[in-house]
């Protein structure tokens, strides 16, 4: 377990039903991407499920379609295209080959991404979230940018004010 990993665990206690194991090929497959090592750790711990009753951790090819990656991802790649024919993309977006894979959203429909870019290390893949026409940018991990998250270590401006909860809680999508 990374030490990311771990200090969320310390924030966010784990369910009692345990994570996912997946076959990670098929889903980088349909992606067409290799996921960070953090994310199939987290996945391996928590699963695809709702942080604070308000972060959707999104799982490939989880049983509950709201909160399965591959679907998700698909959707945004789609809408972003046909939003970004009009409105201005993000810096990042601006050159050529580069890509965002969703791997979070919200209930109030703000979308947390990989920045994929040829060639790049997936371990060291920045974080882009979107809200509206907002964007902001993350330079670590995903179980690095949670842990800060729910500690109050950093305060996303894209994210909803009352994230994270005082008390930290996390609902697995397979029971919901």
């Amino acid at each position: 377990m990374t030490p990311d990993l771990t200090r969320l665990t310390e924030l966010l206690p784990l369910p009692s039903t345990g994570g996912q194991t997946l076959a990670w090929d098929t889903a980088e497959t349909a992606l067409r991407t290799t996921l960070p090592t953090d994310y199939k750790e987290l996945i391996a711990a928590y699963g695809g499920g709702a942080i604070d009753n308000y972060l959707l951790l999104l799982e490939p090819g989880c049983s509950n379609d709201v909160y399965d990656q591959l679907k998700i991802s698909a959707e945004r790649e789609e809408a972003n295209d046909s939003l970004w024919q009009y409105d201005d993309k993000p810096t990042e977006m601006e050159t050529d080959g580069n890509r965002l894979v969703c791997w979070a959203t919200t209930d109030n429909g703000e979308y947390l991404y990989w920045l994929v870019q040829p060639g790049d290390a997936p371990d060291s893949r920045p974080i882009l979230i979107n809200g509206d026409s907002d964007w902001e940018r993350y330079d670590m991990t995903v179980t690095r940018f949670l842990a800060a998250a729910l500690d109050g270590e950093i305060t996303s401006e894209v994210l909803w004010s009352q994230f994270p909860q005082p008390q930290h809680e996390f609902r697995p999508a397979r029971e919901m």
